[in-house]
């Protein structure tokens, strides 16, 4: 005789109860309220004749049944979520969710974007700039390009490329004399601070740092702040003043001549962009190894200095 299971809402709630042993929490994650699980639970309870939580005035624990009841139902919701991902995934095999940094997006993957479309027209692609953390099987992102320090577990993680931040400005801001900027120009031009690297790394270099290593003694308290890399560059490129500009962001706009680099020295900062997908999507076929083997062919040709 085939068992009749109980609702799967009911399953839902409990196994999220017993996850977080927390009716609350639960209920937060189910977007219901905490009445609302305590009834889905009792649903069960009922149609087991059994008891799943030992409930006090603070704290619920399961009982016997409820410990066996949550690893089965627990590895069933796995299971589950492993068929939906496969059905997704096979249905359209040429998609390709990819997410980074808005800077980043629109920096350097914007106007690079269409020779990897170009090589593989086949391939959905799909960006998403944002820097908050994803879950790749629930929000169906394939490759995150992340910068900075980052939490590598369960993950396949690979390092792209050192940022590096020297002085930048547009050819169209010159010296008194009419002469591209020289560093002695820096106590009169506006600075252009960007405070991103800060936001990632509290002692990364700034426009204090860099002009102690230049042996300058200038006021580096002046200027406009920026907390976007983007939006500092752009500054720069509409001739507001000189930025300590982060050169892989900047390469795009150095070699179109939006901005130049008029003097160093270019300092680097010990902090990487990188390549991150789940372990099970790097296999040598999927559409994830062809977009990172043309990302890191990309950053490779880029290598060569910007001067």
């Amino acid at each position: 005789m085939k068992y009749r299971l109980p609702p799967l809402n009911a399953l839902r709630a409990f196994e999220a109860a017993a996850r977080h042993m927390s009716f609350k929490k639960a209920a937060e994650e189910l977007c219901v309220t905490p009445a609302a699980v305590s009834h889905q639970i009792r649903t069960i309870e009922e149609y087991l004749g059994v008891e799943l939580f030992c409930r006090s005035n603070r704290a619920i624990e399961l009982t016997g049944h409820g410990k066996r009841c949550f690893q089965e139902v627990s590895l069933g919701f796995t299971h589950l979520t492993r068929a939906m991902t496969w059905v997704d995934t096979t249905r359209d095999s040429q998609r390709l969710v990819i997410t980074a940094g808005p800077a980043f997006t629109t920096k350097w993957l914007v106007p690079r974007l269409s020779k990897f479309t170009d090589l593989h027209p086949e391939i959905k692609t799909r960006v998403s700039a944002s820097l908050a953390l994803c879950d790749f099987v629930k929000e169906g992102v394939d490759v995150a390009i992340r910068f900075g320090r980052i939490d590598t577990a369960g993950l396949h993680v690979e390092r792209l490329v050192e940022e590096s931040v020297v002085p930048m400005c547009s050819p169209m801001l010159r010296n008194a004399q009419d002469q591209p900027l020289t560093p002695d120009d820096l106590a009169r031009v506006p600075l252009i601070h960007d405070e991103s690297l800060r936001m990632v790394d509290p002692v990364a270099t700034g426009w204090s740092e860099w002009l102690k290593h230049a042996g300058m003694k200038i006021d580096a308290t002046r200027g406009v702040f920026f907390n976007h890399a983007d939006h500092a560059l752009q500054a720069a490129v509409e001739g507001t003043g000189v930025v300590l500009g982060r050169r892989v962001l900047a390469a795009q706009d150095v070699r179109a001549g939006r901005l130049m680099i008029p003097f160093g020295p270019e300092i680097p900062t010990g902090l990487f962009f990188h390549f991150v997908c789940a372990e099970e999507k790097k296999s040598r076929t999927s559409t994830v190894k062809l977009f990172r083997d043309w990302l890191f062919d990309e950053l490779q040709s880029e290598a060569k200095p910007l001067v």
